[in-house]
């Protein structure tokens, strides 16, 4: 892929995969019925994942102009036809998340109003997943892209190792959600040397499904880091454990008592498990900031680890991210490409990435052509 960047390319699984006729799928016409790839990226280093998939399934990308007026305004103009088409818009997070929205949402109702015959967004790190549960006086932000998105007339996503996979739930269309553990298993197999002394770590028993999951995989230990401060915001903030005003507690009935809530009190960081004289590999689904994992290498390294990695899906990687990996006990940073990080890797040289093109664009190819999407899923469990 001449031109691209330079990422880890797992190798390709296309071979023990087919339909019920055993054709191979490669042998199949990749247009049939009229397939149209957009990428909705008006930045160009968010085009390359597109380009990546357009290329493996042998077809160009579609014709269309995405900017920014002096206003600030988002324009989409789609200068080919796609009535009757079935239309794959790809998406990729870049650092302005919410132009990254406007976009997205603009094409496909550009394709909707001219008659597009379906409408597919491939958003391989759905934004806002992490505002998918009530917190406090706030909103549930996932459910409210899930119905701009519908609204807009999306009638299919891809996605990848959603936050929490009940975001699925939000949306009335087909919701296809790809897991990117394969490569990254296949990865520490291949890149990792004396990956069988290895233990898979999870930062806080919140992450420890995950970690079982590569550890089952893996034939490997597990461990669990618990104890580490917590991101949570301080209920103090809103009023909530303020006393109540005097006319308010005469508005309760004299013998209804209602019992308090006990606070939380977390205990000394502790490391479950042994990692002494191991390889630590922690696995999450998302790295954007880093202070969390730094403190857990330094915990690592204090219990006996001789090298550790960080692996997860998507390497959102703010804010100075990058120095802070540059500058800790983390040896490897491992990501894939749903997200644009050319800039972070050049800032850091311990962050590699791992191409995804392939796993994406079997999804197209199998949803444009009537597939079954199963091949996808499979050994895929309910905890995965």
């Amino acid at each position: 892929m001449e031109g691209l960047s330079a990422a880890w390319v797992p190798r390709d699984p296309l071979p023990e995969c087919g339909d019920s006729s055993g054709r191979d799928p490669r042998d199949m016409n990749h247009t049939k019925g009229g397939l149209v790839i957009f990428t909705a990226n008006s930045h160009p280093t968010s085009r390359e994942l597109s380009k990546r998939i357009a290329e493996r399934l042998g077809v160009e990308l579609g014709k269309v102009q995405v900017y920014q007026e002096a206003n600030r305004e988002t324009r989409v103009q789609i200068q080919e036809s796609v009535r009757g088409k079935d239309v794959f818009v790809i998406q990729t997070v870049s650092k302005d998340v919410n132009t990254t929205i406007m976009e997205m949402l603009i094409m496909v109702y550009a394709c909707k109003t001219s008659c597009a015959r379906s409408i597919t967004g491939v958003l391989p790190y759905f934004p806002y997943s992490k505002q998918c549960k009530m917190r406090k006086r706030g909103s549930i932000v996932s459910k409210l892209m899930a119905s701009m998105m519908c609204k807009a007339g999306l009638t299919h996503l891809i996605t990848m190792d959603l936050h929490q996979k009940e975001i699925q739930g939000f949306f009335n269309i087909p919701v296809d959600n790809l897991r990117a553990s394969p490569f990254l298993l296949q990865y520490i197999q291949e890149e990792i040397p004396d990956y069988r002394n290895a233990v898979i770590v999870a930062k806080s028993p919140a992450s420890a499904k995950r970690a079982q999951s590569f550890a089952e995989r893996l034939r490997l230990g597990i461990a669990v880091i618990h104890g580490e401060a917590q991101d949570a915001e301080s209920d103090q903030v809103d009023g909530r454990h303020s006393p109540p005003t005097a006319k308010t507690t005469g508005a309760i009935h004299p013998s209804m008592e209602i019992p308090l809530l006990i606070p939380k009190e977390k205990p000394p960081i502790t490391v479950v498990g042994d990692v002494g004289g191991r390889i630590a590999i922690i696995v999450d689904d998302i790295i954007d900031d880093v202070d969390s994992f730094v403190a857990a290498a330094e915990t690592l390294k204090e219990r006996g680890a001789y090298k550790i990695y960080v692996m997860a899906t998507h390497g959102i990687l703010s804010s100075d991210a990058p120095r802070l990996i540059e500058e800790s006990a983390i040896d490897e940073v491992v990501v894939t490409n749903t997200i644009p990080h050319e800039l972070q890797k050049l800032q850091c040289p311990k962050i590699k990435t791992v191409d995804i093109s392939m796993i994406l664009s079997e999804a197209i190819r199998r949803i444009h052509n009537g597939e079954s999407m199963s091949y996808l899923f499979r050994n895929i469990g309910v905890d995965d």
